[in-house]
């Protein structure tokens, strides 16, 4: 039986793609491990059961779980995610070590949402146990840490920048979720050949359908955010386009979800006095957003206008997509590309207010009809580009060729 190792820095219970990336191999006759952290993801603090002395190995549906230490990442000031990440890298470089000296494995999996370090552990046991190293890059650095973490020191960034290219020369493929992060990796190296599109696809637990009870949603036209509500995702702009919309009191902003900017939210709607129109439901276990989507009639996501950001395809889109919704957007790049294609909605530039208004202002005028068969193009084109099972069968073949 093949053996692989996952490094990643959220698994379950947290809810990550690579979730179903372990499960589904294992599934498949694949002997899984996973290093990963305690669980503290979104919350900032360790899940119940789950602690410095307790269930650091445990089996879930067949996957061996190894969690290394963290501090967890408490109210998520910078101090403290530093702390979090810093934690979890010594902490899986040594247990990496260790599983590279005394575990054999064939194929080492790397889940590299932030920060890049999740790579190092990766390559240590790739060369200890001689295993093909498969790199899924799912933020870039040290693009993120300047665009989105605000770091404009040149020598930290030229830190992380030789850190990232040293993972990327000892991985045998680097796989990318969107085409538009193939131009920052060539970048840094003769990368080109190793490059594969691996996008992300639906969580499967939207799949679900279970009957529970959602929080009352207001009748009109429901405009949907459903996700972080963090910097890069520009509520400032976003808040902009429900105040150009206050005297239309059919059409109601109803936001899912918390963040950074959930305060600042709070505030600007009872500055502007938009209550009636702006609606934040806070955060819910994905297992509702099923029937939470059900409430929308259009979905929305948004980018600011910054570089990184306008080569990535935000996970929410292939979510919104699986849906059966029609999505507005108000970013640049990738993901107005993808609508584009699919014909599903429509998109404004980033940080156009006054355009996305118009633009939503125009669908709430549109046929009901019309804009179910927009959520079906959605539904279909998320089958046959974000199907779960091609990318399960893509990776098996990248192991394994």
């Amino acid at each position: 039986m093949k053996k692989i190792l996952i490094c990643t820095n959220h698994f379950y219970p947290e809810t990550f793609r690579v979730n179903d990336v372990a499960f589904l191999m294992a599934e498949r006759g694949y002997d899984v491990t996973v290093l990963t952290a305690i669980p503290d993801y979104p919350k900032g603090h360790f899940y119940k059961g789950y602690g410095y002395f307790s269930r650091r190995k445990e089996t879930i549906r067949g996957v061996k779980v190894i969690r290394g230490f963290i501090i967890p990442r408490g109210n998520g000031n910078a101090v403290r995610i530093l702390l979090n990440y810093l934690s979890f890298f010594i902490s899986s470089v040594l247990i990496s070590v260790y599983l590279g000296l005394f575990r054999k494995y064939d194929y080492v999996f790397v889940h590299e949402t932030s920060p890049v370090m999740i790579g190092v552990p990766g390559v240590i046991v790739k060369k200890l146990r001689k295993a093909k190293l498969l790199f899924w890059v799912l933020d870039l650095w040290p693009e993120s840490l300047n665009a989105a973490g605000g770091v404009n020191n040149k020598h930290v960034l030229a830190m992380f920048e030789g850190l990232t290219k040293w993972i990327y020369r000892h991985s045998d493929k680097i796989l990318i979720s969107s085409k538009g992060f193939e131009q920052s990796i060539v970048s840094k190296g003769d990368f080109k050949e190793k490059i594969v599109y691996f996008p992300n696809w639906a969580d499967k637990t939207l799949e679900k359908r279970d009957d529970v009870q959602v929080p009352a949603i207001p009748e009109g036209f429901v405009v949907m955010f459903a996700g972080n509500m963090g910097e890069a995702q520009d509520f400032e702009h976003i808040m902009a386009a429900a105040q150009k919309l206050k005297s239309h009191p059919e059409i109601h902003f109803v936001i899912v979800g918390n963040g950074r900017k959930m305060q600042w939210t709070e505030s600007f709607i009872q500055q502007h006095h938009l209550e009636n129109n702006v609606h934040l439901l806070g955060r819910y276990p994905a297992e509702m957003m099923p029937s939470l989507f059900e409430k929308a009639d259009v979905m929305l996501m948004s980018l600011k206008n910054v570089s990184i950001f306008n080569l990535t395809v935000p996970a929410k889109l292939q979510a919104y997509m699986a849906e059966t919704k029609p999505i507005v957007a108000m970013m640049n790049g990738e993901g107005p590309r993808i609508i584009e294609d699919a014909k599903c909605g429509f998109s404004v530039a980033a940080g156009d207010a006054e355009a996305l208004s118009q633009k939503i202002l125009e669908m709430s005028k549109m046929d009901k009809k019309d804009l179910m068969e927009m959520g079906k193009r959605a539904k279909r084109y998320q089958q046959e580009h974000f199907n779960i099972t091609k990318s399960m069968n893509l990776l098996e073949q990248l192991f394994l060729s």
